[in-house]
């Protein structure tokens, strides 16, 4: 007996006149055109966090220039923006090499001031002793007046950089110290207990689980304390120095140099915004996970 074997049809080709309303849809119809989406929305995002202050900003310059010239106000009472804009040019270099000083005594006051910070909130968190003895010291001195405690420094440490350090130090070391240990007591719990049970060691937990959950407090205590240090740098100029902007502002505000007191005061603004914002971006970097849930909310 034959087996009859029936050979395999070709597959019908496609009529010519097929468009493409016959053609089976795309399962992923957004292919290729995600990436724009997020770019704008990034964009968007970028656009709403700057453009509403730049908008409020120009409107207080035009509306305090106009009421200097209506009412006639004496430049060395209220300089008028475009004033004090020709004085940021005409002095920049007076200006700049003051702001040098400044900075070199703010970045070195904050450095120190996060090393002891930081070390300190690690003991304060491991040793309940240290807690209880020092933990209360560290809140009590917020209670002294920073103007109380700059003349102390210049009698102690003399008229030169290390008093105008040690000022922005003090200022910085509180903030740093309080939300690390804020820190690193938000760990998730359930996380610390699975390791205890797995016989990890506390130091491999701190190291592993709170130091990763505290970075975001770290940083949070961090831009404050790197904004604010630039209070205490020109404090401890304004008491006693020989150079710096704080040193530069009292001596111009002596001279009814109004307007040069005024291009201190944005020196230092400008100053404190950029401190503020490369911290922020530095925790960009440093916090990939912190990265991916403000992306969506366009957020740096």
């Amino acid at each position: 007996m034959s087996v009859l074997r029936t050979a395999p049809r070709p597959p019908a080709a496609p009529h010519m006149d097929e468009g493409p309303a016959d053609r089976p849809p795309d399962p992923n119809p957004r292919r290729g055109t995600e990436t724009a989406p997020a770019a704008r929305a990034g964009l968007r995002g970028w656009t709403a966090h700057v453009v509403p202050p730049l908008v409020l900003l120009t409107v207080i310059l035009a509306a305090w220039e106009a009421a200097v010239r209506a009412f006639g106000i004496p430049f060395y009472i209220l300089p008028a923006p475009s004033r004090i804009a020709g004085v940021l040019v005409t002095d920049r270099a007076l200006l700049f090499g003051e702001a040098a000083v400044t900075l070199g005594e703010v970045m070195l006051g904050f450095a120190i001031a996060f090393v002891v910070g930081v070390v300190l909130a690690l003991l304060i968190f491991s040793s309940r002793t240290v807690e209880r003895a020092v933990y209360p010291l560290v809140i009590a001195s917020q209670t002294v007046p920073v103007f109380a405690i700059a003349p102390l420094l210049v009698v102690w440490f003399g008229y030169g950089t290390v008093s105008k350090v040690v000022m922005a130090a003090l200022i910085v070391f509180f903030p740093i110290v309080v939300n690390t240990v804020d820190g690193l007591r938000a760990a998730d719990p359930d996380m610390v207990n699975l390791l205890v049970i797995l016989g990890a060691r506390p130091a491999a937990i701190v190291r592993r689980v709170r130091i990763p959950a505290a970075l975001p407090f770290v940083f949070s205590g961090t831009r404050i304390a790197v904004a604010t240090s630039v209070i205490g740098a020109v404090i401890g100029e304004w008491v006693g120095s020989t150079r710096g902007l704080g040193y530069l502002m009292i001596h111009a505000n002596a001279q009814l140099h109004v307007d040069l007191v005024f291009a201190v005061i944005v020196y230092l603004s400008v100053m404190a915004t950029a401190l503020f914002w490369t911290v922020s971006l530095v925790e960009w970097a440093a916090l990939p996970w912190r990265r991916a849930g403000t992306a969506g909310q366009g957020g740096v």
